[in-house]
């Protein structure tokens, strides 16, 4: 007697940023299904205007069976600890129930967008940190592919508003030093660079271990979160470098204007 036919896992992610919300259904082996679809964050910020456009970008993004969210800080179990690029009334909220409740009680599972952004640019060998240059500064630090939880070392002299306070050649120095500290204190193997402003990184200043990411992988990771990290990493590594590759100049993510990345 033949199998009956199961429809293959498609899986929403989202990214929240603090300038703009993006979605993107993925296929079980975090393959874009269809088109990404982008809504500007909403001005207030708050957990209801927040969720009310994920909704909406949900019914643009196509059927799905479950849920991944990048969140721009910290959470745990499913639960923001803080989120400095929102709005307070997020501290000690629930981002897994309400947004279950909100799309009609599909799983869902959340992590910090630094950590989903790092799942789909990493190789999983070795110790490699993430960086995501946005509205905010994020980090993740992976080991052999198995992630490290709740790590911080965002530094707030990179965030959009200095991009846009100093100038590119001023906020790119600071980023030199950054980095040569980072380098001083995990001895990484690889560092990646993502988020709105990682096009406004001059990659000739710093030391070759560094590779910039789309803020495609940013939602292509999101499928990690429901598989094992280290087999997740070694089969998205060619899929994240084409994303790199083919990634288009994009205005700084500090500017109220620049709603396509965080």
């Amino acid at each position: 007697m033949p199998h009956p036919h199961h429809e293959p896992i498609k899986t929403l992610v989202v990214d929240i940023g603090g300038t703009g919300i993006k979605a993107l259904v993925v296929n079980e082996v975090g393959e874009a299904i269809g088109e990404r679809v982008r809504l500007p964050t909403p001005k207030r910020k708050t957990p209801p205007s927040v969720l009310k456009t994920i909704r909406r970008l949900a019914r643009l993004a196509g059927r799905f069976h479950r849920v991944s969210v990048g969140f721009p800080g910290t959470i745990r179990n499913g639960v923001i600890l803080d989120a400095a690029n929102l709005a307070p009334a997020w501290k000690h909220f629930n981002l897994i129930a309400a947004l279950g409740k909100v799309l009609r009680k599909k799983p869902v599972r959340a992590a910090n967008d630094a950590d989903v952004q790092g799942y789909g640019a990493i190789s999983g060998k070795g110790v490699e940190l993430v960086l995501t240059l946005g509205t905010g500064v994020g980090s993740s630090l992976f080991v052999d592919g198995r992630l490290v939880p709740n790590l911080e070392v965002g530094k707030n002299r990179l965030r959009g508003s200095e991009f846009e306070r100093l100038g590119k050649k001023i906020w790119n120095n600071r980023l030199v030093k950054v980095v040569a500290k980072l380098d001083r204190m995990f001895h990484y193997d690889r560092l990646y660079i993502g988020g709105g402003n990682a096009v406004q990184v001059d990659i000739g200043q710093l030391p070759g271990n560094v590779t910039i990411v789309s803020n495609l992988n940013g939602l292509l990771g999101g499928i990690a979160l429901w598989h094992e990290a280290g087999h997740f990493a070694a089969s998205r590594q060619d899929l994240a470098n084409n994303g790199a590759k083919h990634a288009s100049p994009q205005k700084p993510a500090g500017k109220r204007s620049a709603h396509r990345m965080r």
